[in-house]
């Protein structure tokens, strides 16, 4: 039988270690904190629960079908449900919309909140899905690295749509010309936060991801997003997969030509393996693991994505007027991104972005209070001064909902907790707690992300957000999908 190691139990890990065994790998994955989930893990607070990292759920089907692989019902592992209203956006100069996840109803919402038409708002959200569907099958399902991708018949509709793709402009500009309303521009630029780029910047390709929510619909997984990692880990110890927790990976090993993978040496003991994956951040993977192998600078130095700020509050009391993801937007989208980017700080006016898991879980938050989780996009750890940053933010934050919510929050917070940039490094190995790996904020950013595998290592291969497809759910269950398609394809 074939062994495989993979380092780091992320959804990423825990999907590539499923997919292996299913292929009859001996499959051991090697953690360094003391659980699974990467950036997909739990805490409880004074009563309260909270999912740390990730809080949307889309694309709910790249989950189901590795239980489906496995010949296993999902739904005997975990539900979940598709939300009727996705986001509540509150604007800056007062103006709130609900985006319902019935088409209708949301371009009837558009139309009598905005002023813009619904056949407007119908026709983004179509060429939104064209273009995925065009698009998807070649660039997010395959490796962009493998020359059988432009031999597929796939390539065709992906060529076909590329004039529409809006390469030659950004995202802001685009959706500019498209409405004029600063608000659901605004709106239609959030977007570019899915994968930490700046909406200013990056290519107009980006302006796909909407089709996701939209199009496909937002949802919510049964006793909160750590469920899924639950679920997964779960199934992969059915198949047979071990886990060693607080076993850090020191150096994967290679043949003396340094063609060919030979096994992982980890702070406990030396193994042989016949392919290792890493879920690490490419970066510390070449950096600290592969320190004997010539890196691939250029595709390292890549500029880096956004990061996040997130203060974990208990409330003690519920705010009926709100859902389970609310956006506070900013006065100045284009300053808070320059601040980001450019001055690599937080704007004084940053857009808040709040999650409330016990409007849908009620166990996660004592009776007549609520969980807020309550985040901030900011720059990756360069070094900056965060207790202050994070301070003068805190009260920032405080003061636009207090706004909004015509109320002091501070006189109903029990509890807080605090995730910055510089513990997202430290405790999921991302560089400068850069939550995306490289950001896309040039045309050709996903073609300069890291592939799969090394072309001059045998067994060596990359899943997870720093490699391609990219960062977040869907796309590192992507990249788990493509690296077994690799490992199937070099070891049949």
């Amino acid at each position: 039988m074939k062994t495989a190691a993979v380092i780091g139990s992320g959804v990423a890990g825990l999907a590539t270690a499923i997919r292996l065994a299913l292929q009859n790998f001996e499959v051991t994955v090697f953690e360094a904190n003391s659980t699974f989930g990467g950036k997909m893990t739990e805490f409880s607070m004074d009563g309260f629960r909270f999912d740390k990292g990730p809080s949307l759920f889309t694309m709910p089907h790249l989950v189901d079908d590795l239980f489906y692989a496995a010949g296993r019902r999902p739904t005997d592992y975990f539900r979940y449900q598709i939300l009727d209203i996705i986001t509540k956006y509150h604007f800056a100069d007062g103006t709130q919309l609900h985006a319902y996840r019935d088409h209708h109803k949301f371009q009837e919402e558009v139309e009598q909140t905005l002023g813009i038409p619904k056949k407007k708002v119908r026709w983004f959200l179509k060429r939104s899905a064209h273009l995925y569907n065009a698009t998807s099958a070649t660039f997010l399902h395959k490796s962009l690295h493998k020359l059988s991708t432009y031999f597929s018949p796939d390539i065709f509709k992906a060529i076909a749509a590329t004039p529409r793709l809006g390469l030659s402009k950004n995202m802001h500009q685009t959706n500019e010309e498209d409405f004029q309303d600063s608000r659901f521009v605004q709106l239609l630029d959030r977007f570019a936060t899915y994968n930490g780029s700046d909406p200013y910047q990056a290519p107009a390709t980006l302006n796909i991801i909407p089709h996701l929510e939209h199009n496909i619909g937002a949802f919510y997984p049964e006793n909160g997003i750590f469920s899924i990692a639950k679920s997964l880990h779960k199934l992969a110890g059915e198949l047979g997969v071990k886990f060693h927790f607080n076993e850090k990976a020191e150096e994967i090993t290679l043949c003396e030509d340094r063609k060919k993978v030979t096994g992982l040496r980890t702070v406990k003991a030396t193994y042989t393996f016949d392919a290792v994956v890493s879920n690490m951040d490419v970066v510390p993977t070449y950096r600290k693991l592969l320190p004997t192998l010539k890196a691939p600078e250029k595709t390292l130095n890549q500029p880096r994505s956004s990061s996040a700020l997130i203060f974990y509050w208990g409330i003690n009391r519920t705010f009926p007027e709100l859902h389970l993801h609310n956006i506070f937007f900013s006065q100045d989208y284009k300053q808070e991104f320059e601040h980001i980017f450019k001055h690599k700080t937080i704007h004084h006016d940053p857009t808040v972005y709040v999650n409330i898991s016990s409007k849908f879980t009620p166990t996660d938050a004592p009776e007549n209070a609520e969980n807020w989780f309550v985040m901030v996009n900011v720059p990756h750890n360069e070094g900056q001064d965060w207790d202050k940053l994070i301070a003068e933010t805190r009260e920032n934050v405080f003061k636009k909902l207090n706004k909004h919510l015509k109320t002091d929050l501070q006189n109903h917070l029990t509890c807080e907790k605090t995730w910055d940039p510089r513990g997202i490094e430290l405790e999921t190995g991302s560089v400068g707690g850069a939550l995306y790996g490289s950001s896309s904020n040039n045309a050709m950013a996903a073609f300069l992300r890291h592939p799969n595998f090394k072309r001059q290592v045998k067994g060596l291969y990359f899943c997870g957000g720093s490699v391609h497809p990219g960062g977040g759910i869907p796309l590192c269950l992507l990249s788990a999908k493509i690296v077994s398609d690799l490992v199937k394809n070099d070891y049949r």
